[in-house]
């Protein structure tokens, strides 16, 4: 109580208690204030409660779009090929004794066995690795979630690819029912989770429930208990306690279809427009003189035909009668104000999904400044879904990899590798991209030169694979020795040049005679 209002309180006691109880009104936030122009949302349903009555049906509206609209369906594409990426996110082992030193042949061996199962890792054998990445993706983003059971060792009817009996079985999330729940059990949403919420069992249909014209009508019986530590479950988690996945564009669908639909609704407009080019007008009836038709223009009881006029270039119409004219018709399609408002819908749909606005838009105006601007502050999206995919999907399934080449006998675990550091790995998502790879090159070059960075980065920078690298270099320059041949990439050929990168050229004819010893892999 401030001193006025302790002297509204002497004086009068019922206006003191009026302005506490104003003050009490106004100290609260003016977003739960009412107001007849702001709706007021304030559900505060349990976050399993909202994905239970809404996941299935946001899922099918994305599946639709993505059947159907061209911009959604690109977005998506976005959003896949920037967190995968066309090769995939890949994987550098780096299992470590004790001491932390990495297991050079334990790695290449495993590296060399990893090559070959991720030819065809899943159980149908239509995807290789990098594709089933990219598939997973699509579901997660689309879906919201995805699922992949790993399948490893003797299983009757399945065949694995490789000598290490590892494969995955992939299944959208209709395959674990969302309205599976039995409270006694702990199991909600299809997973049987424990009183601290780690998932135990995920209940999955053994065939599709979308068959037979998309009736669910499969029993309990048709559905099996897969273990959790078999289950690889990616999903976009919103909320904490949140057991299942919803669809990464749930909070712009209806921008996207009301942008859908009024795109089309402008087309006909336009389409229509472009169909109307002049019409024939009379006057009033006084000025139009019926005689002076013609009697081929007339039916039997005398009505008028009506004319086949057909517009072309340069067309002079001479055909009128007394008391017509022609009339052009004037429209306002396309709408000229079209495009800076589809732009802003379209800025506002890439913000949503947290896209690039010039990657969904295929709108690459600006300086260089401003497009590295967007792309850095876009990138770094992209690489937190890239590291939630890792730690999801690819990281699990890597794991289950090595622990399965252990146990089969196809590459051993050295005695000096613990079993919890054999799976260490080097996980390499996308990079990103180089709008002036000059400049980019340059700034690398600087940043080695000075200590700031490794080579390895630089390279890894670039999209390439340290070790392919490397050994591309060993064999390229060997064969080059070998043929007596020298190039100014080769650091002993800029020695024997004193430095000059000028001074030296190489001589087909009389080529330099090799320098003696190991071939250097420095660039």
């Amino acid at each position: 109580m401030n001193a006025f209002d302790f002297w509204v309180y002497l004086t009068d006691p019922s206006e003191r208690l009026r302005r506490a109880h104003a003050r009490k009104v106004l100290n609260r936030y003016e977003a739960t204030a009412p107001s007849p122009f702001r709706n007021k949302r304030r559900s505060n349903r349990a976050p399993n409660d909202i994905v239970q009555r809404d996941a299935a049906s946001l899922r099918a509206i994305a599946r639709d779009l993505e059947r159907n609209h061209d911009i959604f369906r690109g977005a998506l594409r976005v959003l896949v090929n920037s967190t995968i990426g066309a090769t995939g996110i890949g994987v550098d082992p780096q299992p470590r004794r004790l001491d932390g030193t990495i297991h050079t042949a334990y790695a290449e061996q495993l590296a060399d066995a990893y090559k070959r199962h991720c030819e065809k890792p899943e159980v149908t054998r239509k995807f290789s690795d990098s594709m089933a990445q990219r598939i997973m993706a699509y579901t997660w983003f689309r879906d919201g979630e995805g699922f992949g059971q790993q399948v490893y060792g003797e299983v009757p009817g399945l065949k694995h690819y490789t000598a290490v009996p590892y494969s995955i079985e992939l299944f959208e999330p209709d395959f674990v029912p969302l309205d599976y729940s039995d409270p006694a059990n702990r199991i909600k949403q299809g997973i049987q989770a424990n009183a601290w919420g780690q998932a135990l069992n995920y209940f999955v249909y053994k065939s599709d429930p979308r068959d037979n014209m998309g009736a669910n009508w499969l029993s309990p019986q048709d559905i099996k208990a897969v273990p959790a530590d078999r289950m690889m479950h990616i999903a976009t988690l919103d909320r904490l306690h949140q057991f299942r996945g919803v669809s990464e564009f749930a909070s712009v669908l209806t921008r996207i279809e009301d942008l859908k639909d009024y795109e089309e609704s402008e087309r006909i407009a336009a389409k229509i427009a472009a169909s109307m080019t002049a019409y024939v007008k009379r006057t009033s009836p006084e000025g139009f003189d019926p005689a002076s038709i013609p009697d081929d223009r007339k039916d039997e009881r005398g009505n008028i035909l009506p004319r086949d006029i057909r517009m072309s270039p340069g067309m002079v119409f001479d055909d009128l009668l007394v008391g017509e004219e022609i009339g052009m018709v004037k429209s306002d399609r396309p709408n000229p104000n079209l495009v800076g408002w589809r732009a802003g819908q379209l800025k506002a749909f890439a913000a949503g999904i947290g896209a690039g606005y010039s990657s969904v838009s295929r709108n690459y105006d600006g300086t260089y400044s401003a497009q590295r601007q967007e792309l850095v502050e876009q990138w770094m999206h992209y690489a937190v879904l890239a590291d939630e995919f890792v730690c999801m999907w690819k990281q699990p399934d890597y794991k289950r990899f090595v622990q399965v080449a252990h146990l089969s006998g196809v590459v051993k675990r050295p005695w000096d590798v613990p079993e919890d550091r054999a799976a260490d790995a080097l996980y390499l998502g996308q990079s990103m991209p180089w709008i002036d790879p000059l400049k980019e090159v340059m700034a690398w070059e600087k940043r080695t030169q000075a200590g700031f960075a490794s080579e390895q980065q630089a390279i890894r920078a670039a999209g390439g694979n340290p070790r392919d690298v490397r050994q591309q270099i060993v064999e390229w320059r060997t064969a080059n020795d070998s043929m007596g041949l020298q190039f100014t990439s080769d650091a002993r050929y800029m020695k024997g040049a004193g430095g000059d990168s000028n001074a030296a050229q190489v001589d087909a004819s009389n080529p330099p005679e090799p320098a003696p010893g190991n071939v250097s892999a420095q660039n």
